[in-house]
């Protein structure tokens, strides 16, 4: 008996997105310090979609595409990470993932019901 479907597969892809999010954010915090290091994001919306597209045609997931973040402002060290807009990612990347996991556990929770029916 297969579980798995198209929707727990996309939201499977989408909380390995959610995650990725979060290893970025936690590795310009990390960096903080750092001089001449540039944060780091990805366009989420954009890999969902890519992701998305990857279940329908049955790919296999691909690599986060991460890219500088542009139009920050750089301290006289070269380094333009700032904590309040990492923070701001961080709170915003794991209310994504608590949403993701809320998802799948009711999809579970159908097929847990389902299962349970005759009782």
């Amino acid at each position: 008996m297969q579980i798995e479907n198209a929707l727990s597969d996309q939201l499977a892809r989408y909380l390995d997105l959610a995650s990725g999010e979060v290893k970025l954010t936690a590795e310009n915090m990390a960096n903080i310090d750092t001089p001449g290091y540039r944060a780091k994001g990805m366009d989420f919306e954009a890999e969902m979609r890519s992701a998305m597209d990857g279940v329908q045609q049955g790919r296999a997931p691909g690599p986060i595409h991460v890219k500088p973040e542009d139009g920050l402002i750089a301290r006289p060290d070269g380094n333009n990470v700032s904590m309040d807009r990492e923070s701001l990612n961080l709170a915003e990347a794991q209310l994504k993932f608590k949403t993701g996991v809320a998802l799948l556990r009711l999809q579970y929770q159908t097929v847990m019901d389902a299962i349970h029916a005759d009782k």
